[in-house]
């Protein structure tokens, strides 16, 4: 990482970076009550976590920041000393002599950290501007991502693994220590060291939310056959590299036609390859027994759970009969279960349907709602009408009657000559009304 790169960072983070003005009065020392300068406090703190996070910069010494970062043509901030004090009092930044050493005991870590507690805010800025400090928010970031990816290559909840592998997942020396000195604290891995012929380092890691269990004599034999199975691979991948050499050298004088150059990298050719098999051989038989013994542990893990039950059942008085009950009736809950879930899976295949279809589909009801409709209609219409048809017969009869029943005190001729009148309307209605039923009739 450059200064250029820092600055050309800086610029895109800060529009107004160049603005002379602007930069000067941030560049100014802090003055007065906190809620004075806390603003400023808050530009500087954010722009150097951002900086850091993006560069991934777990360790740094505070004058790389001061000198380096934010030196614009000689000029570098007053206040920079008093944004690094703020941020180590609030847990930003941590000392890395305030670390804690993951590998002495437990109780020499606690007297450790407890004196770091009582001295913390003791310590004068100029002090503070002499060790390396450490990110607190990116140091917890890379633990949880290095335990994402040893999850990711173990399947069980704990895992040893070589202190080589871990700086290597930590991206260097000094960033294992922080993340381990983090992680041991956290009770979330333990360090643990062999000597044998040679002296061998690892780390025992808890890959769950438990915390992880003691060293055990199990954990060092794991460790040296851990150890073991990394330094047979780099063989081999030393051995592969020969053998690619020797095959490229043979050709070649083949090609040329140096016979005897072409015979002697055939014979290393040829050892290289016998040397690939042996080691190949022996790396095979380490990931055999290391999978033995994850298997056992599995197992014991099983039985260790089974027995738990069995004194739990004891304890609580309960028999075999009501445990096969509850057992038979989760049976049924899982089965129910994936029913639901094929129902499921089953509504979600129909979202494959295209939308025409549905179109059309939705066309035939709409049709099909309008010939019930229309079929509902013509009954409505057909019984109002036949009611009509009714009543006018009716109130038809009934005037004729009620006409003609005036008509009685004059005699016949006076009825007949004042009903033809009242007849010759009636008549017609009577003739309307037959027409209209003759075609119903029809």
């Amino acid at each position: 990482m450059s200064s250029s790169s820092v600055t050309e960072f800086i610029t895109n983070e800060v529009p107004d970076w160049s603005d002379d003005v602007v930069t000067s009065a941030r560049f100014k020392a802090f003055s007065g009550q906190r809620s004075d300068w806390e603003p400023k406090f808050h530009f500087w703190r954010d722009l150097i976590l951002k900086i850091a996070r993006h560069f991934d910069l777990l360790i740094i010494h505070p004058s790389k920041i001061k000198h380096e970062w934010f030196n614009r043509g000689g000029l570098t901030p007053l206040c920079l000393d008093h944004v690094l004090f703020v941020m180590y009092n609030e847990g930003d930044i941590i000392r890395s002599a305030d670390l804690v050493d993951p590998t002495s005991g437990r109780l020499s870590q606690l007297f450790r950290k407890v004196r770091s507690l009582m001295a913390g805010t003791m310590i004068p800025p100029e002090v503070l501007l002499k060790d390396h400090v450490i990110f607190a928010t990116l140091m917890k970031d890379k633990a949880a991502e290095v335990i994402k990816r040893l999850s990711e290559s173990h399947w069980t909840s704990l895992c040893i693994i070589t202190m080589k592998k871990f700086q290597d997942l930590c991206g260097g020396k000094d960033e294992a220590s922080a993340v381990l000195s983090y992680l041991s604290g956290c009770g979330k891995a333990q360090y643990l060291s062999i000597s044998k012929k040679d002296f061998i380092e690892g780390l025992k890691v808890s890959l769950s939310l438990a915390a992880v269990s003691s060293i055990s004599s199990l954990d060092c034999d794991v460790l040296h056959l851990v150890w073991t199975m990394e330094k047979l691979q780099q063989q081999l991948d030393v051995t592969d590299r020969h053998y690619e050499m020797s095959r490229k050298s043979a050709l070649s004088s083949l090609q040329s036609g140096n016979k005897t150059v072409a015979l002697r990298h055939a014979r290393q050719l040829k050892l290289a390859k016998e040397s690939r098999e042996k080691c190949t051989s022996l790396l095979n038989r380490v990931e055999e027994v290391l999978s033995v013994i994850e298997n056992a542990e599995s197992t014991k893990k099983v039985s260790e759970a089974i027995q738990i039950g069995a004194q739990a059942i004891k304890k609580n008085k309960i028999n075999v009969e009501e445990v096969q009950i509850c057992l038979e009736e989760l049976e049924h809950s899982i089965d129910m279960q994936k029913q639901v879930e094929k129902v499921l899976e089953s509504a979600s295949s129909d979202k494959g349907i295209d939308d025409e279809d549905i179109e059309e589909e939705f066309k035939k009801l709409e049709l099909e709602v309008e010939s019930e409709n229309s079929q509902v209609m013509t009954l409505k219409n057909g019984v109002n009408e036949a009611e009509r048809e009714t009543s006018s017969s009716e109130s038809a009869e009934s005037l004729s009657v009620a006409f003609s029943s005036l008509g009685l005190g004059d005699g016949p001729t006076r009825a007949s000559a004042s009903a033809s009148p009242i007849q010759a309307s009636v008549e017609p209605f009577r003739n309307k009304e037959s027409e209209n039923r003759m075609p119903e009739a029809a």
